[in-house]
């Protein structure tokens, strides 16, 4: 039998907060590995590579990371500016990933976790015997023993559909084609030939919406024959921009002034109270969508559907988790990040203890953590998983010790994500920063 502490700590995926993960085990010394089923690192990152962040360099760098990369002649790239997706990518994730080398395996996908020899069913030894990790890859498929299992998987792979129930919408899969569910890269010519001149809606009310409505906003004025319908589930655009100037992320508040720019200008049609039920195709290939209560928007070309992720939790069926019915995080994480009920936009600081499962060594990090929840920074994940780490490394002291500060959104009153409006407000909690001129290429909503 191999000692516990022998064994090493499985991390699935290398993004930014499964790699600060990775980092934050090695700088105490305990063994780990990184399975990625994409090819590089930031896999999904690369995804959304021509989208600009509204996170600063200096928020996006993990600090283990600058600690473990620094020495080895890496140049932190200016702290005030605000990358892009593929400069996140290719300037950060990349070089850490090469710098914990053969610790990350790419090319490789973890399609199970179980308790060795012990399906979820039964108690005897389960808290003996390690974790095992099923992965299938490069070197076919094999078990991974493993101490832990930090998933930091994200949930970009499972993007929320425009069905407003939750399942798509009758019709949805059929007409796939002409359905996009990321933000368009529009500075590409093909895809902006797909959507020039055409009738686009746009759903969801979230920063990747307003994300896409700024980007198509400029595709309409280049061909004023570009239409743009925007859905909202919700009764009314009420506080969707967020908290402008009051934002403490002040490239997330520009973005929500930008979109507020762009409706005002008129560029915009507006439909609300609209949720999803069907996607008809006409004989001409046209789109008409129908809500619930037999609403209809006509003659749709296209559609980016931008409502949201959700957890893909299918491979830790056989672990026994704790999430929250509505949310899918962590129970006791979720009452502290519910959009129903949370007011003003920030998070209570949250580590090793709240992301516990009932599953010994088994932990959810990560925007995975936050299972439907919106609103994810990066700089979260980091001190969640600095907060593991320190736990699995026996630091108990360290690792209850988390105090981030987290920029609020300048938006109070726990809007939700449905009919209810929030207010925005620059007094109690939600103080504004002082105003800054930014110059902004369609930041994301992440």
């Amino acid at each position: 039998m191999t000692a516990e502490e022998d064994l090493p700590v499985v991390v699935i995926g290398a993004g930014p907060v499964g790699l600060a993960a990775a980092v934050e085990l090695v700088e105490r010394g305990v063994p780990v590995l990184v399975f990625e089923r994409g090819a590089q690192a930031g896999a999904a990152v690369a995804q959304w590579h021509h989208v600009r962040l509204f996170s600063r360099w200096a928020d996006l760098v993990a600090p283990a990371a600058r600690r473990l990369l620094a020495p080895l002649g890496w140049r932190h790239p200016d702290a005030d500016t605000y990358p892009t997706g593929a400069e996140w990518a290719g300037s950060y994730l990349r070089p850490l990933a090469d710098a914990l080398g053969d610790r990350v395996r790419f090319g490789t996908e973890v399609v199970g976790v179980a308790r060795r020899g012990r399906d979820r069913v039964v108690d005897a030894g389960r808290d003996t015997e390690p974790l095992t990790v099923h992965v299938r890859g490069t070197r076919a498929e094999e078990r991974v023993t493993a101490r832990a299992v930090i998933d930091a998987s994200g949930t970009w792979g499972s993007p929320n559909p425009l069905g407003a129930d939750g399942p798509p919408a009758i019709g949805e899969t059929d007409t796939a084609d002409r359905i996009a569910y990321r933000v368009p890269d529009l500075t590409d010519a093909e895809v902006a030939a797909r959507y020039a001149g055409r009738h686009v809606v746009v759903a969801g009310a979230g920063h990747s919406a307003l994300t896409a409505l700024v980007a198509f906003t400029g595709l309409a004025e280049r061909h004023p024959s570009t239409r743009l319908t925007w859905l909202l589930r919700r009764q009314a655009v009420g506080a969707v921009f967020g908290g402008g100037e009051a934002d403490q992320l002040p490239a997330r508040g520009a973005l929500g002034l930008r979109a507020k720019a762009a409706l005002a200008a008129g560029h915009i049609r507006v439909v609300t109270g609209f949720r999803t039920e069907e996607v008809r195709r006409d004989a001409h290939g046209l789109l008409t969508l129908v809500s619930a209560d037999g609403a209809r928007v006509d003659g749709v070309d296209e559609v980016v559907v931008l409502t949201g992720f959700r957890p893909d939790l299918a491979w830790l069926s056989e672990v026994r988790l704790a999430l929250d019915p509505a949310l899918q995080a962590p129970t006791a994480l979720a009452p502290l990040i519910d959009p129903n009920v949370h007011s003003c936009g920030t998070v209570h600081p949250h580590g090793v203890r709240e992301l516990a499962q009932p599953e010994p060594g088994v932990f959810l990090a990560g925007m995975k953590s936050y299972g439907r929840a919106p609103t994810f920074l990066a700089m979260t994940g980091y001190e969640q998983v600095r907060s593991i780490a320190a736990d699995l490394a026996g630091d108990r002291a360290s690792a209850e010790q988390v105090a981030p500060a987290l920029p609020e959104t300048g938006v109070c009153g726990g809007a939700g994500l449905f009919d209810q409006p929030a207010e925005s407000t620059s007094g109690g909690g939600c103080g504004a920063p002082a105003p800054q001129d930014l110059t902004l290429s369609a930041p994301p909503g992440r």
